[in-house]
């Protein structure tokens, strides 16, 4: 492949996978009903506002759950890989194979999310920066996942080793449950 179109699909990549991040934190800042007037969450759905607006008339929002965010999300993933694929001169006949890799991507996605927002908790938590605006967004996110650890693991005197077990346990995700979704989905591609 050309130097040039290597150089394309990376930044489109890198401009995709930040815009996929950007609609998952809205619909996760949705379903935790996080601080809506904090500035990054104001940010954010301002960001995602041209996207989800017009599907939510077709997608409702289901209790928590904003299906417009996250079937955008999975949308501009899956036209990502159809653009790849049409730009190689390839035509997709395995066309919703790739709406799976999309998915898949959007799974690992939600993995890396928790994974660096309890790292992101730890880290503040040594600092003492737990009161800041986006540190405390980051807690309404993660917060959900973590009480079941928490209260599965009680501290031991000052120590809280629930957040590595979390970790542990999204590490165990990726390595383990991940690849082997992606095991499924890889015949489909062929």
């Amino acid at each position: 492949m050309h130097i040039m179109s290597q150089s394309l699909i990376f930044i489109l990549r890198t401009a995709v996978d930040i815009y996929v991040l950007i609609l998952l934190l809205r619909a996760l800042l949705q379903l935790v009903q996080a601080d809506f007037y904090n500035p990054i969450s104001q940010a954010i759905f301002k960001a995602c506002a041209p996207v989800v607006e017009p599907l939510h008339k077709i997608l409702p929002t289901i209790g928590k759950l904003n299906l417009a965010a996250l079937t955008a999300a999975l949308l501009i993933q899956w036209a990502f890989y159809l653009i790849i694929v049409a730009a190689n001169g390839l035509f997709p006949t395995q066309l919703f194979a790739y709406l799976a890799v999309a998915g898949y991507d959007l799974l690992s996605a939600l993995v890396d999310i928790y994974f660096w927002g309890i790292f992101i908790l730890v880290i503040s938590s040594w600092i003492g920066t737990t009161g800041h605006p986006p540190v405390q967004l980051v807690n309404q996110i993660v917060d959900p996942y973590m009480r079941p650890f928490r209260n599965l693991i009680p501290p031991i005197g000052m120590i809280d080793i629930s957040p590595m077990v979390a970790i542990f346990a999204l590490m165990f995700i990726q390595s383990r449950v991940l690849p082997m979704v992606g095991g499924l989905i890889t015949p489909l591609l062929s």
